[in-house]
């Protein structure tokens, strides 16, 4: 009796493998399949310009076709984290391509990544915790912008002052790389 269970069981897991491959086959049909080599590029991944502010850069100067502040922060959110997933499977994929000697700086650059994306979270955190709509932190490497929903009165000097506060208490930059950005 135990064994008849057993065989049931097994042959369930089996049926539902194959019927898992032969979804798999079915959905990847049809589509070109591109070797590695052919949409990684390891000089651009591995290299010391990986520079994510080309996908923002359209989005903080300011693109007209946004209408509403909470489409800007929307789609600067939505643009940052594509670039980052971006950047994420790029790493991945060169980590797996080499075989593991650049598997180290892979490694760095992912944790680097990660510490970004937090300190960012967090620096938009405490300024909307101190009371304003809405906020975007962008952190590159020669500054942080941070773009914040415009108060009625738009921003005044103390409202900059206590954003930089923030940011300089959450990260390690310096009051001239600071920029702040008014969004109407």
């Amino acid at each position: 009796m135990k064994i008849w269970k057993k065989n049931l069981i097994a042959a369930a897991v089996l049926v539902t493998v194959c019927a898992g491959i032969y979804v798999n086959w079915l959905y990847t049909t049809g589509q070109s399949a591109e070797t590695l080599t052919q949409t990684l590029d390891s000089e651009k991944v591995m290299g010391e310009d990986l520079d994510l502010s080309e996908d923002m850069s359209a989005v903080l100067t300011g693109d007209e076709s946004l209408s509403t502040a909470d489409d800007y922060f929307a789609a600067v959110r939505l643009s940052r984290q594509q670039a980052r997933d971006d950047a994420i499977h790029l790493l991945q994929e060169a980590a797996a391509y080499d075989g593991g000697s650049k598997e180290a700086e892979a490694s760095r650059d992912l944790e680097d990544i990660v510490e970004t994306a937090l300190s960012e979270a967090q620096i938009e955190s405490l300024v909307i915790a101190k009371g304003y709509a809405d906020c975007v932190a962008y952190m590159s490497g020669d500054g942080i912008s941070v773009a914040v929903a415009a108060p009625e009165g738009g921003l005044q000097q103390q409202d900059v002052a206590v954003i930089a506060d923030v940011v300089m208490s959450q990260s390690p930059y310096t009051l001239d790389s600071i920029r702040v950005v008014e969004v109407k």
